[in-house]
């Protein structure tokens, strides 16, 4: 069976989820926050294994117009829902409903839960109640300008939830925020790599899993695991493939540094946990302290935004320290995030490039400073 597929992701970041999934073998189509592509079950499982930019992975069961309750009741019991769930499925209905004739949003949910019971009764031959105590498959209904659209979630748990993080300190950035982040730079896995400000380590650690090629899906469970269409050894396959993957023929160059040691041994803690704390050399550090003779590298920061610190002079003042640490290294490119639209004047010097991004409903702007890489010359002393 093909399904119609969904990737959602926060925005800004849907171009890089479009490459993924084309990288992956799909042909897309772009909208806001969602990316579209075709796929057998076979592909729901490779998707969400692989995509580190997505929020998560739905089915597009049908799209049609509700005018009223009749019409909506019928086109969601007119749907083959026994070839989605099983009989005793649990299926809670989620919906929202925006510029349309059918505003009630309990009203929606209620009259879409109805016909899918309606419609399982008489496919499993049931009279009573479904007992729904079975797999939790979620179904969500959508109402915009009277179109409808009915999605299944196969994800469960939100694509950032990798499965490595045991602790995360206070404000940390989500996995697949920290994987964008690095999709945007032009790092290659042969190049060094630095988070002065590395926290419990997300941004570090998603660098060696894509440096290795490690699917970010591989330590954690799915919602489409307990589909009917999809077998445990349909899952085993798909997780065996991307074992062999994973490539072991790598010496990485990546630093995590942070003046806190307390966060130094937590990020150590999830490294372990994510499979990579060989690969990350870890150092407590200042930023005003770093000094480096490795040669064009990749720096991505997430210093303290003001709000986090409850001190945005405090904060202001470590911009200036890492305007003077990062000044220097010319071969080096330099991404740094902040809801700190004044960041630019505190840290001594204007971006090649901003972009704007939301971490999650906060407004931040990735200030990018691109290098001069120089092959020439590349010196293999560790940064300090």
């Amino acid at each position: 069976m093909t399904y119609q597929l969904m990737a959602t992701m926060a925005a800004g970041f849907e171009a890089i989820v479009a490459k993924e999934l084309q990288a992956l073998g799909y042909q897309t189509q772009t909208d806001n926050g969602r990316v579209y592509f075709q796929g057998e079950a076979a592909d729901i499982i490779k998707t969400n294994l692989w995509l580190r930019t997505a929020d998560r992975v739905m089915i597009i069961v049908k799209t049609f117009k509700a005018m009223d309750f009749t019409e909506l009741f019928d086109q969601v019991n007119a749907i083959p829902w026994e070839t989605y769930l099983t009989m005793d499925a649990q299926f809670p209905v989620t919906g929202r409903s925006v510029a349309s004739k059918l505003h009630s949003v309990p009203d929606v949910q209620a009259i879409t839960k109805k016909a899918i019971v309606q419609r399982l009764q008489d496919a499993y031959h049931r009279r009573s109640r479904l007992p729904e105590t079975g797999a939790l498959t979620k179904i969500d209904i959508r109402l915009r300008k009277n179109q409808a659209e009915l999605l299944i979630d196969t994800t469960g748990d939100s694509l950032f939830k990798r499965g490595y993080r045991i602790d995360h300190g206070g404000a940390p950035l989500k996995e697949n925020f920290a994987a964008g982040l690095i999709a945007l730079t032009p790092w290659r896995a042969n190049d060094p790599f630095l988070d002065p400000m590395t926290g419990s380590g997300t941004i570090a650690i998603e660098a060696a899993l894509k440096a290795r090629n490690i699917a970010p899906g591989l330590k954690r469970h799915f919602a489409f695991e307990q589909f009917a269409a999809i077998t445990p050894e349909m899952v085993a396959a798909a997780r065996a493939a991307a074992q062999a993957e994973i490539r072991n023929d790598l010496t990485l160059q990546i630093f995590a540094n942070d003046i806190d040691e307390t966060m130094i041994a937590l990020a150590k803690v999830n490294a372990a946990q994510a499979g990579v704390l060989h690969d990350i050399t870890f150092k407590q550090v200042a930023v005003k302290d770093f000094k480096t003779d490795l040669r064009n590298g990749i720096i991505i920061a997430n210093p303290p935004y003001g709000k986090r610190l409850n001190d945005q002079k405090k904060a202001r003042e470590i911009y200036a320290d890492m305007g003077q640490a990062f000044r220097p290294l010319t071969t080096w490119s330099k991404y740094i995030l902040t809801s700190d639209l004044e960041f630019q004047n505190f840290y001594g010097q204007r971006a090649t490039k901003r972009r704007k991004l939301y971490n999650g409903y906060l407004r931040t702007d990735l200030f990018q400073y691109w290098g001069r890489p120089d092959y020439k010359n590349k010196s293999e002393s560790q940064p300090g």
